[in-house]
């Protein structure tokens, strides 16, 4: 294994993505000053403190830490992860917004465990797979440990509820172990139950059908339901080629539900426009491009399983984000990674970034 610098044009794309975000985040937050009872202070706070100082630090600490240490720990890493999950539906700690038991308070600040959950997860399988090595082909070593795993944490997220989160896990778990080599017909399997259990699922939660039902007719009810998705393509259609500028959205004052949360990409189409909303997307891109550059360049498997979970971890989610305010996918309240508001998931994002630097020191020289 030989030892060798940061990827720098890895390095270069994060640095333009957290500058970017963070010039967003800053213009949308200014919709808030029109709501009553805003508190703009406290949501720039939890976003520059917890996100970018506590993550930039973190990030800086994790690219030097060696990452084979997360494999000696993965079991003890994942069960915290749960633990603190849990935590959620605690009367102590658990915080409630908009009906959603997602939040633990710690200090006097919001933390959200299922980022923590995400990373815990990814490190586990990781790990789980890096040690069963060919056995993955079987279903007793590669199947059914993944469902048991998306068995616990889909307990937990589907009960806060986060569906949202419990599918980017999902994915990134599947991409996981069709790297490590699982079966084809196993890896078809998995996506019919987990069609089949979505159905269950729409049935059981009526705010899921309700999110499909609006994906596919957003005017059937354009005043309720499909409000935020109408009100997003209002945005969207607003900034046509190179948007208002830095400041000047109208939406993201009363018209935009979240304009610093999962709206934010809406907000950042009507400022900057088709040219600006390319930019970012090229950005995602060749993140992931590098990024699975780093994986494939890994002397060790874990390595490159770890690297490969983290990078699909961040751009599907963002790419779900993205998706659902352009109405091509149904809502889900996911933040966009490196740019919406929500300290906790800046500060896991970069503490990722920060893992996938490590292992850039150590990659072939191919």
């Amino acid at each position: 294994m030989s030892r060798r610098k940061i990827d720098k044009p890895f390095l270069i794309t994060v640095v333009i993505l957290i500058f970017s975000g963070f010039f967003i985040f800053s213009s949308a937050s200014l919709g808030i000053l029109t709501k009553e009872g805003s508190n703009l202070s406290s949501v720039l706070f939890n976003q520059v403190f917890l996100g970018l100082i506590l993550g930039t630090l973190g990030m800086i600490i994790a690219s030097k830490v060696n990452y084979m240490h997360y494999r000696k720990y993965a079991f003890y890493i994942f069960t915290l992860s749960l633990i603190l999950s849990v935590l959620v539906f605690t009367p102590f700690f658990g915080f409630e917004h908009g009906g959603a038991k997602r939040w633990i308070m710690i200090g006097g600040q919001t933390f959200q465990p299922a980022e923590f959950l995400k990373l815990g997860f990814i490190i586990y399988f990781a790990a789980w797979l890096t040690s069963i090595k060919s056995k993955v082909k079987t279903f007793k070593y590669g199947i059914l440990p993944m469902i048991i795993l998306l068995a616990l944490t889909g307990g937990i997220l589907l009960s806060q509820p986060d569906t949202g989160t419990f599918l980017v896990i999902f994915i990134t778990a599947m991409g996981m172990l069709f790297t490590a080599g699982a079966k084809w017909r196993h890896l078809f399997g998995l996506v019919a139950t987990a069609g089949v259990g979505f159905g269950i699922l729409t049935y059981l939660r009526p705010y899921v059908l309700q999110r499909v039902l609006t994906f596919m007719d957003p005017s059937a009810d354009a005043l309720g339901a499909g409000y935020q998705i109408k009100q997003s393509l209002i945005a969207i259609g607003s900034g046509q080629w190179f948007g208002r500028g830095f400041g000047k959205s109208i939406q993201k004052f009363n018209f935009l539900p979240e304009p610093m949360g999962d709206s934010i990409f809406a907000v950042t189409a009507e400022e900057w426009g088709f040219i600006g909303c390319i930019f970012l997307i090229a950005l995602f891109l060749f993140f992931a491009y590098r990024g699975l550059n780093i994986a494939s360049s890994s002397t060790h498997n874990f390595g490159r399983l770890l690297a490969i979970g983290i990078v699909i971890l961040i751009v599907s989610q963002s790419f779900i984000n993205m998706a659902s305010m352009l109405g091509i996918f149904p809502l889900t309240g996911m933040p966009l990674l490196f740019v919406s508001q929500g300290g906790t998931a800046l500060l896991f994002t970069l503490l990722e970034v920060g893992i996938i630097f490590n292992i850039s020191k150590y990659k072939s020289r191919n």
